[in-house]
């Protein structure tokens, strides 16, 4: 008979002798005792160590251990653990070579939260016995523990300890699919992709069709940036065998590769499995969203908001729609509900001052963002990754909005502190303070801060473009071509050096070598995205010229490969208006690119445009006056809604216009002020003042739609 203990494997007779007192834990010690006692009366052991295994003394102090460990644990008791562990301490003396009863009083140590003795205890019995896995397993869950709970070079000793002993573990049990899973993440986190991938890949062996399995190889891709690979492991399962925690995973996958379309079927799927599952919604009302399907994803918050109308969130989400959707006034007030529902909240904030901008409440929107901007403000002027991308977005929209009201030195004001922020934001909030200036025309201060931002940051590739480009503005074309060239290096990364260059020369009309520079760009733009701006880039330069169709060409091969870019959708339509020809195209176009930026000025003035040369002029006078609102400086757009108000009959509306046109043309610079251009205001605004001075007329064109 063996001498070890081993309390699974109790004998008839013990099972007599113990009858119910270990299967019932929670009776007292005194009837314990009288259960288990001989009834010879033999004396209980004594702490005493004995050179011999005394097996019933051991079931004795095993017995009382238990019941004391569970009520300590169970009642928070340290009386009874106190005794708990001296009970296993007495059992061990009995039957000290018992691999059972060591593993259970560190495992106790670790119940108590009395670490450093359950790691001492469990590697003495491995030393022990190395290959007792309930040992292995306790060390690696303590380590594990410490692992969470460490930081620095301390975390990274547990995370070695943690891999050893996990290996260790799944050499004793190669088939257990937890513990594959869990080396696999060890290795993960230790940043050994191959190893990791090798245990979830034997995981895999195990169950083929093991959810944790697919979900941790993916999670691991992921955590690599690759994020493709991880969206190739999901899809590898058939889709009707997938989980709603696996489409639930890809759908956010796709959202981060901004797969709008794709990441809203994942969670459409989510939710076919699981229909309560309100985090699927919230991510497929925003991924409609994203999509540009604002109906259907205003509809998911809709039900959202059905089932709690007092989600903040959603609230949010959907005045954002609303917003898209140009109903700011009822974006407000869906606003105001969910600011009864929280504190402060920036976002709220945020979006309220969005819809104020819309609205060109400017002062309302101004003072909502300096409050955001007063409320989120660290004390030390120490901001986390997270809190420094919020504050540069509060900063720069301030800007915004201060531009959009002509209040160029606070616009300033705000860059300026974008840029103290430091790092990729320095040159962000250099080119704000050189727009604002260059939006009142005030040519000379933008070049100003170019020129000292180029002295101060001499290696920054962004910072000496920007210097050549106002530089070449200025009239010193070479000077700025000169130094735009001097960013060129030789390789791919040239694009935007050149691209700065061809916008130099064809400014300049410097048409030959803008189409060389253009060829160079060309040659090193190998993606979609890349070849879309060397046709944009090339268009200008053919409408610079009036080759329009060439122009025009160009701009359908761009569009052919990016149909939904704002940008070449406003210019192609904006051509087509601009020489009436394609109306409905161009409708059709610059309504996308409005519905993309509603509060775009460009985009704005161009649909006023095409609807103008439509004959639309009442929808004309609507967006040229939102124009308006956002370009009050630009002598193009002030002189088509003279042209609108015109047309509407308010001629005294249209002469303040052109007067405003011609003002704007006198501080512009020489490439924006056509002479031809200048001229034909010039003579509008003359003929106007005659017929002004013979009293009212009827409304009338003074252009051909």
């Amino acid at each position: 008979m063996s001498g070890t203990f081993r309390a699974p494997l109790l004998s008839l007779a013990s099972v007599a002798l113990l009858g119910s007192a270990v299967a019932s834990p929670y009776l007292s010690a005194q009837v314990l005792k009288q259960r288990i006692t001989p009834a010879a009366a033999t004396p209980a052991p004594t702490a005493t160590k004995s050179a011999t295994t005394d097996r019933a003394a051991a079931y004795y102090h095993y017995g009382l251990a238990k019941m004391y460990e569970n009520q300590a644990v169970s009642n928070g008791r340290q009386d009874l653990a106190t005794q708990a562990i001296e009970q296993y301490k007495l059992a061990m003396d009995a039957d000290p070579n018992s691999a059972p009863l060591q593993d259970g009083i560190a495992q106790l140590y670790f119940r108590l939260g009395r670490i450093r003795e359950a790691v001492s205890a469990a590697q003495d019995q491995v030393t022990k016995h190395p290959n007792d896995v309930e040992a292995h397993e306790l060390l690696g869950r303590v380590y594990l523990r410490s692992l969470g709970d460490g930081q620095g070079p301390q975390s990274n000793d547990m995370l070695q300890a943690s891999i050893k002993e996990y290996e260790k573990i799944v050499a004793l049990k190669p088939k257990d699919l937890e513990t594959r899973l869990l080396l696999g993440q060890l290795y993960g986190l230790n940043h050994d992709t191959l190893k990791a991938e090798g245990q979830f890949k034997e995981a895999q062996k195990i169950d083929p069709n093991s959810e944790e399995v697919v979900l941790s190889m993916a999670r691991l891709y992921s955590e690599q940036g690759e994020l493709h690979h991880a969206v190739d492991v999901i899809t590898g399962v058939p889709e009707s065998d997938r989980t709603a925690r696996e489409s639930f995973a890809l759908a956010g996958l796709y959202d981060t590769l901004k797969s709008p379309k794709e990441a809203a079927a994942a969670y459409q799927a989510t939710l076919n499995v699981d229909p309560d599952n309100t985090d699927a919604k919230r991510g497929l009302a925003a991924a409609l969203a994203a999509a540009g399907q604002m109906d259907a994803a205003s509809k998911i918050y809709t039900q959202i908001l059905g089932t709690d109308p007092q989600d903040p969130q959603a609230l949010i989400h959907q005045a954002e729609i609303q917003r898209q959707q140009g109903d700011y006034e009822k974006s407000l007030a869906t606003l105001k509900v969910a600011q009864s529902l929280v504190a402060e909240n920036p976002e709220l904030s945020f979006n309220q001052a969005l819809d104020y901008d819309a609205l060109g409440r400017y002062n309302d929107s101004i003072q909502t963002l300096r409050a955001i901007l007063t409320a989120t403000a660290s004390t030390d002027g120490k901001y986390s990754d997270g809190e420094l991308t919020n504050r540069s977005i509060f900063l720069d929209r301030l800007g915004i909005v201060c531009r959009e009201a002509g209040r160029t030195d606070e616009a300033v004001e705000a860059y300026k502190q974008l840029a103290a922020l430091g790092g990729d934001y320095a040159y962000r909030g250099i080119d704000g303070q050189v727009q604002s200036y260059r939006d009142a025309h005030n040519w000379k201060a933008a070049l100003q801060v170019a020129t000292d931002a180029a002295k101060a940051m001499p290696a920054n590739h962004d910072v000496q473009l920007s210097y050549a480009s106002q530089l070449a503005d200025n009239g010193k074309v070479d000077e700025g071509l000169k130094i735009a060239n001097a960013q060129l290096k030789g390789t791919a990364d040239d694009r935007d050096a050149l691209f700065t260059i061809s916008d130099i020369q064809v400014r300049a009309k410097r048409w030959k070598d803008a189409a060389l520079t253009l060829d160079k760009a060309e040659a090193i733009s190998t993606k979609p995205e890349q070849k879309v701006f060397v046709y944009y880039s090339r268009a200008t330069l053919a409408e610079s010229q009036k080759l329009y169709d060439q122009a025009e060409a160009l701009l359908r091969k761009g569009l052919a490969l990016e149909p939904d870019n704002a940008a070449l959708q406003n210019y192609m339509g904006y051509l087509f208006a601009d020489r009436g020809t394609h109306l409905d195209e161009a409708v059709t176009l610059l309504k996308k690119a409005v519905a993309f930026d509603p509060q775009n000025g460009a985009y704005l003035d161009s649909l006023a445009w095409a609807y103008y040369k439509q004959g639309q002029y009442a929808l004309a006078d609507d967006y040229s006056r939102k124009a308006v609102l956002r370009m009050p400086n630009d002598p193009a757009v002030l002189d088509h809604s003279g042209e609108i108000f015109a047309r509407n009959g308010k001629l005294q509306q249209a002469v303040e216009e052109w007067q405003k046109s011609l003002a704007s043309y006198q501080t512009s610079l020489l490439p924006e002020a056509d002479p031809a251009d200048v001229a034909k205001v010039q003579r509008k605004l003359e003929t106007t003042r005659v017929r002004l001075a013979h009293g009212p007329t009827a409304p009338t064109s003074t252009a051909k739609p």
